[in-house]
């Protein structure tokens, strides 16, 4: 059989196929940050460096509740689990202040621009008791770790970008989605920029414009949900979004979902 325009069809797969290799080495041919069809479920997990003590970040099923909480709040937001996190505070007898974790990906954004960063947020299942151990605004955090490529530090070449959420608009059940993007702040952990935590709290706008200084343009190493070093928390995250795609926990992984 003949392929189109007289090219044997062997001869027509092959050059299919040779396209499509070179098209995958074409710098920008792949879609920035994490298009669904590149992001793995395997590629997700504890970020064993960034890791302090013995907490817990794992997928799970649930949480459901809590009791008397009957309509959809008592439920995960994507189909039926969600990342547990538990983390231990100064009170532990641990050498360091307190325990830290951070559960992300550190294959599929590596080298995805931080200003491309549009839509980011997640969902959290937030408890009164976590309110005790640390006030209202004890929350986990969305992190990037990232390259700054800022032009005042050449030598510079890692910082984590964090978001730092506002008090969950309520307790004991799951919240809705909180957008990273007009709520809580951001900063910079190694003082880049005016975004440093202590002296300014920017939002995410404000903390991209502040690395905008006409120099190579920052890129992302890794994106994860993370928690500590400061206060005890036990809860749940489920729905992190980042840009065009939403990252649904599961309890036998990770799911990407595609949201307008």
């Amino acid at each position: 059989m003949k392929a189109r325009f007289g090219v044997s069809r062997g001869k027509a797969l092959a050059v299919t196929a040779l396209a499509a290799v070179l098209a995958s080495t074409v710098p920008g041919s792949v879609p920035a940050l994490a298009d669904g069809n590149r992001v793995l479920s395997e590629h997700w997990g504890v970020i064993t460096r960034n890791t302090i003590g013995s907490p817990v970040a794992a997928l799970r099923n649930g949480p459901y509740g809590s009791f008397g909480v009957l309509d959809s709040s008592g439920r995960p937001p994507y189909g039926r689990g969600s990342l547990g996190i538990e983390v231990a505070d100064s009170s532990t007898s641990l050498p360091t202040p307190s325990e830290k974790v951070d559960f992300g990906n550190e294959v599929d954004f590596f080298g995805d621009p931080v200003l491309g960063l549009s839509k980011v947020g997640f969902h959290v299942f937030q408890t009164g008791e976590n309110v005790d151990y640390g006030g209202a605004t004890n929350m986990p955090n969305i992190r990037f770790e990232i390259n700054p490529n800022v032009s005042a530090h050449p030598g510079d070449t890692y910082s984590t970008l964090v978001w730092v959420p506002d008090a969950a608009p309520v307790t004991n059940r799951w919240s809705g989605y909180i957008d990273a993007t007009t709520t809580g702040y951001w900063y910079l952990t190694g003082g880049e920029t005016a975004c440093n935590g202590a002296a300014a709290h920017c939002s995410l706008a404000q903390l991209k414009t502040s690395l905008t200084d006409g120099g190579a343009v920052p890129t992302i190493y890794s994106a994860a949900v993370g928690k500590g070093r400061d206060h005890m928390w036990i809860g749940a995250v489920d729905g992190l979004r980042i840009n065009q795609y939403v990252y649904d926990f599961e309890a036998d992984g990770v799911r990407t979902r595609r949201v307008a």
